[in-house]
C-alpha cells in the first residue's frame, strides 16, 4: 500500500474529487434552475444523450420503427450532463433522480413519464408488442439479462470507466479490482452466447439493445480508450460475434447517432424529429 492511503474520517463532507464529472457532482437531489423542456409534435418525447444508456433508447425506438410501427416516432432531445441540463426543473419533474434517459408519452392525460433505460425498455416494448418473446420461457430469459445489465453495467461504467479513464488519478486496485469483475462479466455473456444467437435466445429482444451498448462496444473496443487491448477482449469470441451482428442493423446505427453531440459531425444527429434527419 502507498503511503498516501486514505482513512475515512468519522463523518464524510462532500470535498471536490476533480475529474471530468466533479463541477456538477453534489450528494443532494433536486431541481438548481427553472427551465421547461421542448415539446415536439410526436407522442413520444425523448429527453438524452448518446452515452451507452442513451443509445439503448434510441436503437430501441429506431428498430420499432424499422419494423412498421409508426406510432413510435419519436421527438429526441439534448441533454448535455456535463452542462448540468438534467438538473433543470422540467428534467427533473419527469426524472426525480436526474439521469438520463427520460420520457413522456403524451398519449396519456396527463402524460406518462418514464424514467431508467430499462424502465423504458420494457415500456415500449409492451406498448408496442415488439423485441419482448411472446413465448413464456424467453419472456422471462430476456427481462433476467435486461435486468442483470442494469445491475451489473454500473461495475463497469461507474467502475471500470470511471477509473481506468475518467479518475483525475490512475489507482492501481480500483482499476484492478473492476478490470476483473468486467471481464468475468464477459465470461459470462461469452458462455451464454456460445449456445445461443441472442440473449433470450434465438430471438433478438430488448435484452440485447441494453446489453450491447455497454458491452457490445467493448468487445469492439468502441468505449474507453484502448479499453479492448488492456482487457484481452479477443478472448470473448462469442460476445464478438454477436456484437459484429448488432453493429451492423440499420436501426442500430441510426439509434447511435441520435442525441450524439461529440465526435465526428457526420455522425451527430443531436436532435431528431423525423426520419430526415439522419441525411442532413
Amino acid at each position: 500500500m502507498s503511503d498516501d492511503t486514505y482513512t475515512p474520517p468519522k463523518v464524510w463532507e462532500p470535498t471536490e474529487s476533480g475529474g471530468e464529472f466533479a463541477s456538477i457532482n453534489r450528494p443532494t437531489a433536486g431541481p438548481r434552475y427553472e427551465e421547461e423542456l421542448p415539446v415536439g409534435e410526436h407522442t413520444l418525447q425523448l429527453y438524452s444523450l448518446a452515452t451507452p444508456n442513451g443509445q439503448k433508447v434510441t436503437i430501441l425506438l429506431e428498430e420499432l420503427l424499422e419494423a412498421g410501427f409508426e406510432g413510435a416516432e419519436y421527438d429526441a432531445w439534448p441533454v448535455n450532463i456535463l452542462e448540468g441540463d438534467q438538473f433543470s426543473t422540467g428534467f427533473v419533474e419527469i426524472n426525480p433522480n436526474s439521469k438520463i434517459p427520460a420520457m413522456v408519452d403524451h398519449s396519456y392525460d396527463p402524460p406518462q413519464r418514464v424514467f431508467e433505460s430499462g424502465s423504458i425498455l420494457l415500456y415500449l416494448a409492451e406498448k408496442f408488442g415488439a423485441f419482448l418473446p411472446e413465448d413464456h420461457g424467453a419472456r422471462t430469459e430476456a427481462l433476467s439479462w435486461l435486468f442483470w445489465q442494469m445491475g451489473s453495467a454500473p461495475y463497469l461504467g461507474g467502475g471500470f470507466g470511471h477509473f481506468f479513464q475518467y479518475a483525475p488519478v490512475r489507482l492501481k486496485y480500483p482499476i484492478d479490482r473492476f478490470a476483473m469483475e468486467t471481464k468475468r462479466q464477459l465470461d459470462v455473456l461469452d458462455k451464454r452466447l456460445a449456445e445461443n444467437a441472442y440473449m433470450a435466445g434465438e430471438e433478438y429482444s430488448i435484452a440485447d439493445m441494453a446489453i450491447w451498448p455497454w458491452y457490445g462496444k467493448l468487445v469492439r473496443d468502441e468505449i474507453y480508450d484502448n479499453a479492448g487491448e488492456f482487457l484481452s477482449v479477443h478472448e470473448y469470441e462469442c460476445v464478438r460475434r454477436w456484437a459484429d451482428a448488432i453493429a451492423d442493423r440499420p436501426a442500430v446505427i441510426r439509434g447511435e447517432r441520435v442525441n450524439r453531440t461529440w465526435g465526428d459531425e457526420s455522425e451527430q444527429v443531436p436532435e431528431r424529429h423525423d426520419a430526415s434527419d439522419f441525411d442532413e
